[in-house]
């Protein structure tokens, strides 16, 4: 089973970001990071039991989507869909 730390170190886009199904946040963010031309990995939760609890106990986000800018040599949390439209 792979960790929330292994997606996250082994994607090779400029963004990050797990989701779960019917999530209209979710797709929203994927909207927006499209719109801005960056490439981006979504991870489903709905299929990796366990790794919604890791990503809270790393981050203390609780909702979905949770975005990570995977740019630079260090992942940077950037929070939920707002927070990424923020961010950009």
């Amino acid at each position: 089973m792979e960790s929330f730390l292994e997606h996250l170190m082994s994607a090779d886009t400029d963004f990050i970001f797990f989701s779960q199904t019917i999530c209209p946040y979710c797709v929203r963010a994927s909207r927006t990071l499209e719109a801005n031309g960056l490439t981006f990995t979504e991870v489903n939760l709905d299929h990796y039991d366990g790794m919604r609890r890791e990503i809270v106990m790393e981050t203390g986000h609780r909702t979905v989507p949770v975005v990570f800018d995977i740019r630079g040599e260090a992942p940077i949390f950037v929070g939920g869909s707002d927070h990424l439209i923020d961010y950009l």
